[in-house]
């Protein structure tokens, strides 16, 4: 009994060099985080693959204008997502999503083996990615935030997002290892195998938070819980782009995140644009180690998204929980939109991949660390039905409408302005400005409604 007294002792220690742990939270909120892990470790296994498969048989200013298509699905998905989360509890609710894209993983696979046209392919799964990507993700976070309070969430939620973080940086890892030996299809099977590990680590983690007390002290307070019976009732049927246009705070997110992921896929036109260039002139040249186009910007992004991950990893490790300590969850609003501004002043007076490529690199990983946590957090304010409707109408659509604005600057900007990459740059200047201005409409709707939480409590 001393011996597991001490080996507790030591592992809340141990968590309390990242962030506070009370007692009892430990085991939930770790397998929470391998859970985080495999999920985004599934789609960085397969992310570079998407690379190589739509520059190579296609040109990065194709790839900007598929995103519109993706926008267009994703209105039925989350419409879709909306009736099934009516009908059916939370652990079900993920696993048939989970279990759909599992599929078409397979069925991915399966067609490699046709004789389908490598554009067509590539087309198809960037499409599937950009859908798989942020469903899945969104409905993990929605679990976690299911979960937790938002005292609890402020505390824990560096912790679940670094094991997500730390997910994608093995996952892209993983997959410039796997690329050679296997190739970029047999790459899908792993990442189908890693999603059906995290289906499970789902139904443990609710069944923990099914039999838990209903009332459970966090160290400051007694905290009493909504009855498990409720969380595991079907939602209500109000729908989730009805939720986002009902309440101004969800409102200012949507196109905070919009803004956010405009401003993203700006830059990854720019990157992929230079990267291509870069890649076409190593093959003619003959020195891209004997791996044709597709392959060789595959391994290119995977040794990318390496270091952003890595990075990442590092951010979320050691800074994020004292950001939200010191500046709170309000104040890591700024980081992102601020290095953002900064990064792409650099790139309009002179795109060169060394610029690029390091701008790309700052600006991922805050958005994969800090940004990620803290437009998470922000959800831990909104009602259980927001948190999984709401939410999934703006990582999903709003998110992926920033896509389609790239796509739309890029057919103007190339065709009609005749913009250059530095000029594609200055228009992430202005953006990041706008964006600023809508962190401070987000951030002071936050303080409003933590307040009347604070004011509520008994």
């Amino acid at each position: 009994m001393n011996n597991e007294n001490r080996s507790s002792d030591f592992l809340y220690k141990f968590l309390g060099l990242f962030t506070k742990v009370h007692p009892g939270e430990a085991a939930t909120v770790l397998l929470l985080t391998l859970t985080g892990f495999l999920v985004l470790g599934a789609y960085y296994i397969v992310k570079p693959v998407r690379e190589g498969l739509i520059l190579g048989g296609t040109s990065a200013e194709f790839k900007s204008y598929l995103s519109a298509a993706a926008v267009i699905l994703l209105i039925f998905v989350v419409k879709a997502f909306s009736r099934i989360a009516s009908k059916v509890s939370r652990q079900k609710l993920i696993t048939w999503v989970t279990l759909f894209f599992i599929s078409n993983l397979i069925i991915f696979y399966l067609l490699s083996f046709t004789n389908i046209s490598k554009p067509a392919y590539g087309t198809a799964f960037f499409i599937w990615i950009a859908i798989f990507n942020v469903m899945v993700v969104a409905q993990f976070w929605a679990f976690a935030n299911d979960i937790y309070t938002p005292e609890e969430g402020k505390r824990l939620f560096p912790l679940v997002a670094f094991g997500a973080t730390f997910g994608a940086f093995a996952g892209s890892k993983a997959s410039g290892w796997l690329v050679v030996p296997i190739g970029s299809y047999q790459i899908m099977l792993v990442c189908a195998g890693i999603l059906i590990i995290s289906v499970i680590l789902v139904w443990i983690v609710h069944r923990r938070e099914v039999n838990k007390p209903q009332s459970v002290k966090t160290g400051e307070q007694s905290v009493e819980e909504k009855p498990e019976s409720d969380k595991e009732k079907p939602l209500g049927k109000e729908g989730g782009f009805k939720l986002v246009f009902k309440k101004r705070y969800l409102l200012y997110l949507a196109i905070f995140i919009l803004l956010l992921n405009f401003i993203n896929t700006n830059g990854e036109y720019i990157l992929g644009h230079v990267a291509r260039s870069t890649a076409a002139q190593a093959v003619e040249a003959g020195t891209a180690g004997g791996l044709v186009l597709e392959d060789y910007i595959t391994k290119f992004y995977a040794d990318f998204y390496s270091i952003v991950n890595f990075l990442t990893w590092f951010i979320q490790l050691f800074l994020v929980s004292r950001i939200f300590k010191w500046f709170g969850i309000r104040g890591a609003i700024f980081f992102l939109p601020l290095l953002s501004l900064g990064g792409y002043m650099f790139v309009a007076l002179g795109a060169s991949l060394v610029v690029v490529r390091l701008t790309k690199t700052l600006e991922n990983s805050t958005d994969y660390s800090l940004m990620n946590t803290t437009r998470h957090s922000l959800f831990l304010v909104t009602s259980r039905e927001e948190k999984y409707k709401a939410k999934a109408a703006i990582d999903t659509f709003f998110h992926r409408g920033g896509d389609v604005l790239s796509g739309v600057l890029v057919l103007v900007g190339i065709n009609l302005l005749a913009l250059n990459i530095e000029g594609f740059a200055v228009f992430n200047v202005f953006l990041a400005l706008i964006w600023i201005l809508v962190g401070f409409l987000v951030a002071r709707k936050h303080k409003k409604i933590s307040s009347g939480l604070t004011s509520s409590k008994p």
